[in-house]
């Protein structure tokens, strides 16, 4: 259902407010570079300091702008149950292709308790439902073993953005799950390990500057075309990398910035990125070939 690239959609400021001019042209961006999806709302988006109303105005917002030429999943995780809920509805609503819905963050239930949330949730809608363990961000980790237990119970649950950067627990989720659940990286530079594993795409930060690009490791390694995605895969690594100089999204809009797509504007806590790591960024994308 969901498999190939979805790009994890910056969310552009504009003097503190959403940008939607250059929302506009960013999506635009996608569709042309022939993406999969989109996912509005989720941590490259900055959803945790985005109002309640400017969350649901920017995915309705997202729906009409795609046009439904490609798929919309949006991001509608909380630490509160009753707050995913309440988000999930609404972007169901606006008519999103699915939820994507992050480990309950800060709390740090049992696993038990993960299972219970999910649950939930998922059953408060009827469209298909993608998990995000990313337990850097979260304090907790939804271990494969839980996994398995609660797509037992919950059918819509389709597939799980895995950003722990453990592979080997991103094999035994496969191993346990088999094709119930779909894998999609949650890391660009571990986006050709992820598809070796039988992994089925990613949700990536990089391809909301290169969607091409990274469509092409994909569409490359589906072809059988391993050697050539592989050298695809391995000329990305280092912007992959460079989105990484510091926490995200800052570098990607700071990336942004620099090829003409939206301001790097971001809302506190998080900062512009640092003098020091924009040189490298800015080397970064010229020597890969970036138009700035």
């Amino acid at each position: 259902m969901f498999e190939g690239v979805f790009t994890a959609l910056v969310t552009p400021f504009k003097n503190g407010k959403i940008d939607y001019d250059s929302l506009e042209k960013i999506i635009e961006h996608q569709i042309a570079g022939g993406v999969d999806g989109v996912v509005p709302m989720g941590t490259t988006g900055e959803s945790p300091t985005v109002s309640y109303e400017e969350h649901e105005e920017f995915i309705i917002r997202v729906v009409k702008m795609i046009n439904k030429k490609i798929k919309v999943i949006a991001g509608t995780g909380s630490n509160s149950t009753d707050e995913a809920i309440y988000l999930s509805k609404a972007a169901q609503d606006a008519g999103v292709d699915g939820v994507l819905l992050v480990n309950p963050y800060y709390n740090k239930p049992p696993q038990r308790g993960l299972i219970a949330h999910f649950e939930q949730v998922a059953k408060s809608i009827s469209i298909p439902v993608v998990l995000y363990n990313i337990p850097g961000r979260t304090g907790i980790n939804f271990l494969p073993e839980s996994v398995t237990e609660l797509v037992k119970r919950v059918p819509n649950i389709v597939a799980m953005k895995e950003a722990s950067g453990d592979i080997n627990q991103m094999m035994h989720l496969i191993e346990l799950c088999g094709d119930r659940i779909t894998l999609l990286s949650g890391d660009d530079n571990l986006l050709l390990p992820v598809l070796g594993i039988g992994g089925k795409g990613i949700i990536s930060v990089l391809s909301n500057l290169l969607p091409a690009d990274v469509k092409a490791v994909v569409t490359l390694f589906k072809a059988g075309k391993f050697e050539e995605a592989r050298k695809k895969f391995y000329a990305l690594l280092p912007l992959c990398r460079a989105m990484f100089y510091e926490t995200n999204p800052i570098p990607i809009k700071a990336a942004m910035e620099m090829a003409g797509f939206c301001s790097s504007e971001v809302r506190l806590p998080l900062v512009p990125l640092s003098d020091d790591n924009r040189k490298k960024l800015k080397d970064a994308l010229l020597a890969y070939g970036v138009k700035l």
